[in-house]
């Protein structure tokens, strides 16, 4: 499988998935997704935050084919992402509010690297896939659907939001030795002139499969 720098897909995260079309048509207000609190920050060094759980061995390549976060009630398929031309992350369609991507130049869900996964917050309709993702806590469970027939089972080590103009691409998008997932949609301050001017990301590793 052909490998991509991972950096080069960190743009994308701040634009995007971030315009709030439903926010800017009137759903704002109380109506605003979740942020994460600060008891759900993790660590800040430079390989993420530490994982919560023994890790499990790595699982061989394979695709992935669904996503389920079931403390936030997402069960949602998962569709290809590439590169755009100008070498940002693309995303998934805006009005398929359940549906997320996943990046897949780079690592599969399950094997050992850092697997990226993205989805919008909302859409000009109303909430979409990950609306509630950043109400997610430490040590829930995320599984993968692989298309050889396999789950990937990970633990949610930190969830943590970023301003657009500090993310921090190493600590997201970095290699690492064991098998990690990150999740990632839109969050921090909105903007009717911008959109979201940050992202949600949720942190989390490989702690079992069936």
């Amino acid at each position: 499988m052909r490998r991509v720098k991972d950096t080069a897909i960190a743009a994308v995260t701040a634009v995007a998935l971030c315009s709030g079309g439903w926010l800017l048509l009137g759903g704002g207000g109380t109506d605003a997704p979740p942020q994460p609190s600060a008891a759900q920050s993790g660590t800040a060094d430079r390989t993420g935050p530490a994982g919560r759980g023994a890790a499990a061995p790595a699982l061989p390549p394979s695709p992935p084919d669904r996503v389920r976060i079931p403390a936030i009630g997402v069960d949602a398929p998962l569709t290809g992402l590439g590169l755009t031309g100008t070498g940002s992350l693309d995303v998934p369609p805006a009005e398929k509010k359940n549906l997320a991507g996943w990046y897949e130049a780079g690592t599969t869900p399950g094997e050992t690297g850092t697997a990226i996964v993205a989805g919008h917050v909302d859409n000009a309709e109303g909430p979409a896939v990950f609306y509630r993702l950043g109400a997610l806590a430490k040590g829930a469970t995320i599984e993968v659907d692989r298309r050889d027939g396999g789950v990937a089972v990970f633990t949610v080590d930190a969830v943590e939001v970023y301003a657009a103009d500090a993310f921090p691409d190493e600590k997201v998008y970095g290699a690492a030795d064991r098998p990690e997932l990150r999740v990632i949609t839109c969050g921090g301050p909105y903007s009717r002139s911008t959109g979201y001017q940050g992202n949600v990301v949720v942190f989390a590793h490989l702690t079992g499969s069936r």
